[in-house]
């Protein structure tokens, strides 16, 4: 398949940033309005590296509709916003509709797919795109996978990559993942940052927020200012993206040690430490329960019993990543940003564009 290199997508989860573990918290929600505003940085962005097209999906709360409105602003035609196409999908109101659009963008061969979510968003649209690259903006409740940075900046890092002036092997990460499997039910799932053991017996609400239904913990990644489950191994045994292993930690209530966790925004809670370690690649991890629930990146997804029999692997073979600083940096190096006087945003021709715009200003008479 021939890919078009100068043809990104934008993936943002209506949803994200809003469930019942920041209600019950202290958190802030990420509104509709707040991802209309990181889509169109991003899209000034793009504009200013070259894209020349953006692939998006409609959806019920009108970020689309805003954005499509606002691209027939000045402000878009002074920023030369790359040309805008929607999917107009079925929409589903669930994580099918992200699967559908990532799996659309695939298909028309973008060179990029910029997500704006949390960790399961990040992982739905993973599922569907092979190795085009991801570049990841947090705006969801779990938000250990996508680091949070501003969106100009990701915008320009993703945008000098897609038009081809950084090298993938400057441009790429390959990130880690967690394979659950249960050879018996023909089950593999994959986790992007954790998977967490708990003795609850049901899937039930899904999310998970309180440390005693906590059993054990794998990790991808482990980073000491995150929030959520992998704040549990971030602040006790740290791993970081780049080291080819992982961490695991088992719980319980009754142990002498003690670590105060941010198991989600806002929310603080004591966890029992009972032993830890680091997770080596490769090597079928056994579960500590015998039967209960796994959540795979903040969210019960796996039902187990007695009969069952699931591990979790980590490898790495999880999806590809744009690394905005690596980016950057060489975008500093080799001055890709710099402009000459011919260009639209040189300061000089900046000057002239003030200049006609205060001779066109009609002045009243005296």
């Amino acid at each position: 398949m021939n890919r078009r290199p100068l043809t990104v997508g934008i993936i943002a989860n209506p949803a994200s940033g809003r469930d019942v573990r920041r209600l019950t918290a202290n958190a802030g929600l990420f509104s509709s309005t707040d991802k209309v505003s990181v889509i169109q940085r991003l899209l000034a962005a793009f504009g200013a590296t070259g894209i020349t097209q953006v692939l998006m999906p409609t959806d019920m709360t009108g970020i689309a509709a805003a954005v499509q409105k606002n691209s027939r602003s000045r402000q878009a035609r002074e920023q030369h916003w790359p040309a805008l196409e929607f999917l107009d999908l079925t929409l589903r109101q669930s994580v099918e509709d992200t699967r559908q659009a990532a799996r659309w963008m695939a298909e028309r061969g973008v060179s990029l797919i910029a997500v704006l979510g949390g960790d399961g968003t990040h992982k739905a649209v993973a599922a569907e795109v092979g190795d085009i690259p991801l570049l990841t903006l947090s705006t969801g409740t779990n938000n250990a996978f996508p680091e949070l940075r501003e969106a100009t900046s990701a915008g320009l890092a993703g945008g000098l990559y897609a038009s081809g002036r950084v090298p993938a092997e400057i441009a790429l990460r390959r990130n880690k993942r967690l394979l659950v499997r249960e050879p018996s039910r023909g089950l593999c799932e994959v986790a992007l940052v954790d998977v967490a053991v708990s003795p609850l017996a049901f899937v039930g609400a899904r999310a998970i927020s309180r440390a005693s239904d906590l059993a054990e913990v794998f990790v991808t990644f482990a980073e000491p200012q995150s929030i959520g489950i992998s704040a549990l191994c971030g602040l006790w045994l740290p791993v970081t993206r780049q080291e080819a292993h992982g961490a695991w930690m088992r719980l319980d209530p009754q142990s002498p040690e003690a670590l105060l966790v941010p198991l989600a925004p806002g929310l603080l809670q004591g966890c029992g430490v009972l032993e830890a370690g680091y997770l080596p690649a490769d090597v079928p991890q056994a579960l500590c329960l015998s039967a209960g629930t796994l959540a795979l990146d903040g969210e019960r997804e796996i039902e187990f019993n007695p009969h069952d029999r699931p591990t979790v692997t980590l490898d790495a073979g999880g999806p590809l990543s744009i690394d905005v600083n690596a980016v950057l940096e060489h975008a500093a190096r080799q001055r890709l940003l710099a402009i000459d006087r011919h260009h639209r945003q040189h300061p000089v021709n900046l000057q002239s564009e003030d200049t006609l715009e205060n001779k066109n200003v009609d002045t009243p008479d005296h």
